[in-house]
C-alpha cells in the first residue's frame, strides 16, 4: 500500500507535457512486447528503467523545498500546476533561487472546519473516504504531508518573496486563503497571482480565445511567459491579508461539503447542487445501440467536466452519480468500483413502479 501511495505521488507531480511522453513509452513498449518485435529481457529492462527514473522524481522532491538562499517561493494548489510550475521555472533558469511548495488538497470539496488539527483532518479523510471512491488516502499520509507542508512554510528565508497563485475556481481560491491564513505571521512580502488571467490576456484575441478554469491547464510555455510579467502590484498589503485570512475562517466554519465559485466569493452550497446538471448531460448523450440506454459512467462524468464552469473534479462528479443510483433516480449496469467499470440509465418508470 505504501509503495502505491508513492506511484500515486510520483504521478500527480508531472506536468501534462511529462504525463503524456511516459505514457506514449509506456505504450510503445508494450505494442512492441505484444508484436515480440524487441526482446522481452530488452522491453522489461526499460520499463524498470523509466519505473527507477519516476520513483527518483519522487524522491528529489525536496529539491524545490525552500533554502536559505531563495529569493522566490512560489505557493501553488495541486499537483497537476505544481509540475508545470518547476518545468517553467526550470526552463527559465530559476530552478535554483525559485522554488515550489504545494497545496495538496482539493479544497472545492470535502469539510474543511478545524483543518489545522488533527480532529478536523481526521473528519476530512473519513468524509472522503465514505464518499470519493478513489480519492480516499490513510490518515497517516495525510498527517505527514501537512507536517511537511508546515515544515517547508516555516524554511522559507525572510528575504524571499512569497508568491501564491489561485484561479477563478473554489479550489483554488480557498487554497490560497488558507496558505495566507498559515502564512500571515511571515514578515515576507506576500503576493497573489493568477496565471489563468495572465495568460487570457497575453494570448487571446477576437477570433481565438481560450478560458482556463484552473491553473492545471495552463500549457508550461505559456506559464513561463507568465512568470516573465508578474507585477509588483499583485504585493497584498495588511490590510487586504486580514481580509483574505478572515474569509477562509468564515470558508472553514461552515458545513457545506461542497464549494462553487461565483461572483468574486467561495460559496458553500448543498451536495445534490450539481445532480440536475448531471442528469442533463446523461438525458442529452445518445446510449450505444444495443445496450437497452446504458450509458458508460465515465462518459457521462467527461461530458459534465467539459461543460461545466466550476471546477470540483471529476472524482465528485462520480459520488453525485452514485448517489443518484442509491436514490433510485437513476439504474446501474456493473459495478460500481470505479467509473469506467459500470454504466447508468434513468430508471423506467415501471421500474419505479415495482419498487
Amino acid at each position: 500500500m505504501k509503495e502505491l501511495r508513492s506511484i500515486k505521488k510520483a504521478v500527480d507531480s508531472l506536468g501534462h507535457a511529462e504525463l503524456r511522453s511516459y505514457l506514449s513509452f509506456i505504450l510503445a513498449e508494450i505494442k512492441l512486447l505484444r508484436d515480440q518485435a524487441e526482446s522481452r529481457e530488452d522491453s522489461i529492462a526499460k520499463l524498470l528503467e523509466l519505473y527507477d527514473g519516476l520513483m527518483g522524481l519522487q524522491q528529489q522532491r525536496g529539491f524545490w523545498n525552500p533554502v536559505p538562499a531563495c529569493t522566490h517561493v512560489h505557493v501553488v494548489i495541486g499537483d497537476s500546476f505544481a509540475g508545470s510550475m518547476k518545468y517553467a521555472l526550470k526552463e527559465l533558469g530559476w530552478a535554483e533561487s525559485h522554488k515550489v511548495i504545494t497545496l495538496r488538497e482539493n479544497y472545492a470539496i470535502g469539510p474543511l472546519d478545524r483543518l489545522d488539527s488533527p480532529e478536523g483532518r481526521m473528519a476530512r479523510s473519513d468524509w472522503f473516504r465514505d464518499h470519493i471512491t478513489e480519492a480516499f488516502e490513510h490518515y497517516t499520509e495525510v498527517e505527514e504531508e501537512y507536517s511537511e507542508l508546515l515544515d517547508n512554510l516555516a524554511q522559507i528565508p525572510e528575504q524571499a518573496r512569497i508568491m501564491i497563485w489561485t484561479s477563478s475556481n473554489a479550489c483554488e481560491q480557498t487554497g490560497m486563503r488558507h496558505a495566507l491564513h498559515l502564512l500571515q505571521s511571515k514578515r515576507n512580502t506576500l503576493a497573489v497571482y493568477d496565471a489563468c488571467v495572465i495568460c487570457e490576456e497575453l494570448y487571446n484575441r477576437p477570433d481565438a480565445r481560450i478560458e482556463y478554469r484552473r491553473s492545471g491547464e495552463v500549457p508550461p510555455d505559456k506559464l513561463k511567459e507568465a512568470l516573465l510579467r508578474m507585477e509588483e502590484s499583485s504585493t497584498l498589503n495588511n490590510a487586504e491579508l486580514m481580509r483574505l485570512v478572515r474569509e477562509w475562517e468564515a470558508i472553514s466554519e461552515q458545513t457545506a461539503t461542497l464549494r462553487i465559485w461565483r461572483d468574486g466569493a467561495v460559496l458553500g452550497v448543498t451536495a445534490d447542487y450539481f445532480d440536475s446538471y448531471l442528469l442533463d448531460k446523461l438525458d442529452k448523450l445518445k446510449p450505444p445501440a444495443g445496450d437497452h440506454g446504458f450509458v458508460k459512467a465515465a462518459r457521462v462524468i467527461g461530458e459534465a467536466i467539459g461543460y461545466c464552469n466550476q471546477y470540483v473534479g471529476d472524482s465528485y462528479f462520480e459520488y453525485r452519480l452514485r448517489e443518484l443510483i442509491y436514490n433510485g433516480t437513476l439504474e446501474i449496469k456493473g459495478l460500481p468500483a470505479a467509473m469506467r467499470f459500470y454504466s447508468v440509465r434513468r430508471k423506467r418508470q415501471q421500474d419505479k413502479a415495482d419498487s
